[in-house]
């Protein structure tokens, strides 16, 4: 069982824009803390052995300069590396490429906080109104919650619970919780709320396959 409100809660998420690489774009970040220590967290997020425990089996070279895969997700190469604090990646789906930083922050002997800046162009003006921050601050999300249940407990999550879980009343309920969360820092931006409102709620249909306006 899943507290998915508890979860739901224990991120923080903000939208914004910053200039990058002589342009504007489009910032959404996670940032959460977890009961490891900092190396601990670092190791799970940057080891190729460990991620397929909590996300999904990677294959390539996570030094600078090598490229990586997701089965059948992502793919990418890798900028910059400073263990164990700051790691960044490009983020290529679809043809379409992003940027990852990713930071880890110790805070204590026994707890660790990582925040993740996903960085995006602003050329897209069309799929942002009809998504919002939503469309990739969901799958954030997941992401988070997967890491979350392997920190605490120290195991690997079978491969078959997200696929089964995700379209579960719980899975729905995440996705609906979080996507409200992201049409919450999105008015806080300063979206319009309508705007942003409208634009969760096409998200959130998309991913638990219901009408948005149930």
């Amino acid at each position: 069982m899943v507290d998915v409100t508890t979860q739901i809660n224990a991120v923080q998420r903000t939208v914004g824009t910053r200039t990058w690489q002589a342009g504007e774009v489009r910032v959404v970040t996670v940032s959460r803390s977890y009961p490891t220590d900092a190396a601990d967290l670092w190791d799970a997020c940057t080891n190729k052995e460990r991620i397929p425990r909590w996300f999904l089996p990677i294959t390539g070279d996570l030094a600078v300069g090598g490229r990586y895969q997701f089965e059948g997700h992502v793919g990418g190469g890798v900028l910059s590396c400073d263990p164990p604090h700051t790691f960044t990646a490009t983020w290529e789906n679809g043809g379409q490429v992003s940027w990852i930083e990713l930071r880890i922050i110790a805070e204590g002997p026994e707890a660790a906080r990582l925040e993740l800046d996903h960085i995006a162009p602003t050329d897209d003006e069309e799929f942002w109104a009809q998504y919002g921050p939503s469309a990739v601050g969901m799958g954030w999300d997941g992401l988070l919650l997967g890491l979350g249940i392997h920190t605490s407990t120290g195991q690997a999550i079978d491969p078959s619970f997200g696929p089964e879980w995700i379209v579960s009343d719980e899975g729905r309920l995440f996705n609906r919780e979080s996507g409200e969360a992201w049409c919450a820092a999105d008015i806080a931006s300063g979206t319009d709320p309508e705007q942003a409102r409208a634009a969760s709620a096409r998200c959130i249909a998309a991913y638990v396959g219901a009408d948005e306006n149930e």
